[in-house]
């Protein structure tokens, strides 16, 4: 498929949807069953229901947008690639959460294209929540949608007043990548800071305008490219760490409202 239009877009990111939320209520089978967890690698989770899921949503999606590549996190895809169209799939972003029981979790579903999120769908059935849209070209804003209804990044303008959310990576033996002093650096500066232990779910709540900016170190472009197709799509802005261009396969990034961007930044550098 060639570049597409806000048409295609559009329905791109219904396919997305329809994935998500059929996906969500087949893992949803499992939330407080306490299901058997096993290691990838240290506190890094993967269960029945993440493999079950994710069978299903490579078909679905093979099905319904024939000829785009697909990534997902458990394997059994097109593995690494960049450039051209591609979808990003977790079909369980949130696993530790749901195997203690915890409700945030999520099915993420983003379409990347030539290293910019153009589409995605984020549906997270404990909470009853589904976010969805797609973003304008060249990143501009587009549509963003949270439970059918348009949503857009907040408009609070002062770091002080702020509510940000980050989170820390599976190995945290080392700085600055297991993000502890940057964690306290903006604890100090911002109103508060949250942790609830999904990407997907944090990119959603500041495209919707629930949080006012999220940063995180360590991502893999599977967690982020749904969500971060929702913040440029509900007008907010998204950066590496160090303020340029988002590599959205090492994921240091950095998404807000983009009115407390630069004061998230430079908090940042000074952690």
């Amino acid at each position: 498929m060639s570049s597409p239009d806000a048409r295609e877009r559009a329905e791109l990111a219904d396919i997305a949807l329809a994935a998500a939320r059929e996906l969500g209520e087949l893992v949803r089978a499992g939330h407080r069953s306490r299901p058997r967890a096993d290691e990838k690698a240290a506190r890094d989770l993967v269960t029945e229901f993440d493999l079950a899921s994710q069978e299903l949503l490579l078909r679905r999606l093979a099905e319904r947008a024939p000829g785009v590549p697909i990534v997902a996190e458990e394997g059994g895809s097109d593995g690494a690639r960049r450039g051209g169209l591609v979808w990003y799939v977790d079909p369980l972003d949130g696993t530790t959460n749901f195997v203690h029981g915890h409700p945030f979790w999520c099915v993420s579903v983003g379409l990347l294209l030539d290293e910019g999120p153009i589409a995605g769908a984020v549906y997270a059935p404990v909470l009853g929540n589904a976010w969805g849209g797609h973003a304008g070209a060249g990143g501009a804003a587009g549509v963003a949608l949270r439970d059918g209804q348009p949503c857009a990044v907040s408009a609070v303008g002062d770091f002080r007043s702020a509510m940000v959310a980050t989170g820390f990576p599976p190995q945290r033996d080392r700085a600055p990548e297991n993000n502890f002093a940057s964690f306290e650096a903006v604890k100090r500066a911002a109103q508060a800071v949250r942790r609830c232990g999904s990407a997907a779910l944090d990119l959603c709540l500041v495209a919707d305008g629930t949080y006012d900016g999220y940063w995180e170190r360590r991502l893999h472009p599977w967690d982020v490219v749904a969500g971060g197709a929702l913040v440029l799509a509900a007008g907010g802005r998204v950066t590496s760490l160090g303020g340029g261009a988002p590599d959205w396969h090492t994921g240091h990034l950095v998404a807000t409202n983009a009115l407390i961007h630069d004061a998230l930044l430079e908090t940042l550098a000074r952690s």
